[in-house]
């Protein structure tokens, strides 16, 4: 039985002071809810600037070594793509000490060579979403992150190097891609798939850029599993596919990213990457340090403690 805690943004630097190898974060997207594999599990209740994040996060140990893991839709998948608390979730990653952050998707294919139940690590995105709340950025602070190449790529090869050595059945790894990344909670009409494979997008889902771009902000190296789970409907056959063959593949998707992630985390934790995105606000911030206000200063202080 998991034992639960809850902490305030300000309570927790006892509590990482307590693991700080626990430098690793991993988000769980559709049908991957828990880490099967984690002990010593304690759930943490965390409050932020920016309210609650999708559920506790799940503090645990992973084959010797300290992760932090989150259900992105909650444990009961309850929160559609556009409700998710983004800010709260990498809010919350940073304040726990993660410097490189998982994140495990389930995604549709928009290329025929990327089929169901392969792997893609992407190194591109496509934003196709309105109205989201993506930047921490605001009430007196302006920075402009560089965001050319929004996957870390010492981050991701590692990724993809953990999945070439497990060989895994039927599971093709792409080494990079491009992920249209639409507002949903609707998928896309065949027209709308068909413009998405005409500008080279190579899989379709509904979260990660908005995390990349929030990731990137806090300075946390974050790379992308994503894990095929069908056709999007350009495809001829996409309409035989039936919602128990998806549920068939999400399901063999989360047991195969479970073992992805335990050798990644393995690999990090042994030789852990220098990456760019750790000094990525070095010279994003425009606004002079004395000219932020303190409210602001205070709200952001897990992102701006060291140019403070």
């Amino acid at each position: 039985m998991a034992q639960r805690s809850q902490y305030t943004t300000k309570d927790l630097q006892q509590l990482i002071e307590a693991m700080p190898e626990a430098k690793i974060g991993i988000i769980g997207g559709s049908g991957l809810y828990k880490m099967e594999a984690l002990t010593d599990v304690e759930e943490i209740k965390i409050e932020t600037p920016f309210g609650d994040p999708s559920d506790a996060f799940i503090l645990g140990t992973l084959d010797g070594h300290r992760v932090v893991f989150l259900a992105r839709h909650g444990r009961n998948h309850h929160l559609l793509p556009s409700e998710l608390p983004f800010r709260a979730n990498i809010y919350a990653m940073k304040s726990l000490g993660v410097e490189y952050l998982l994140s495990a998707s389930a995604v549709g294919s928009l290329q025929a060579e990327a089929k169901p139940l392969d792997m893609v690590v992407p190194d591109q995105f496509i934003d196709r979403t309105k109205d989201r709340e993506a930047t921490f950025f605001g009430d007196g602070i302006v920075a402009h992150i560089g965001f050319g190449d929004p996957i870390c790529p010492s981050l991701a090869g590692v990724l993809g190097d953990a999945i070439a050595s497990l060989n895994l059945p039927d599971v093709t790894l792409h080494r990079s891609g491009t992920y249209i990344c639409i507002e949903g909670p609707a998928f896309s009409t065949k027209a709308e798939s068909n413009l998405y494979r005409s500008w080279g997008g190579t899989v379709i889902g509904m979260t990660n850029l908005t995390e990349a771009k929030l990731a990137r902000e806090a300075e946390i190296a974050y790379a992308t599993l994503a894990l095929v789970t069908d056709y999007d409907c350009w495809h001829p056959e996409h309409d035989s596919v039936t919602v128990e063959m998806i549920i068939g593949n999400l399901q063999l998707n989360a047991k195969n990213a479970q073992l992805v992630i335990q050798s990644t985390v393995e690999r990090l934790s042994k030789n852990p990457p220098d990456s760019k995105a750790h000094r990525a606000l070095k010279s994003a911030i425009f606004t002079p340090m004395d000219q932020i206000p303190e409210a602001t200063k205070q709200k952001l202080a897990a992102l701006l403690k060291k140019y403070l």
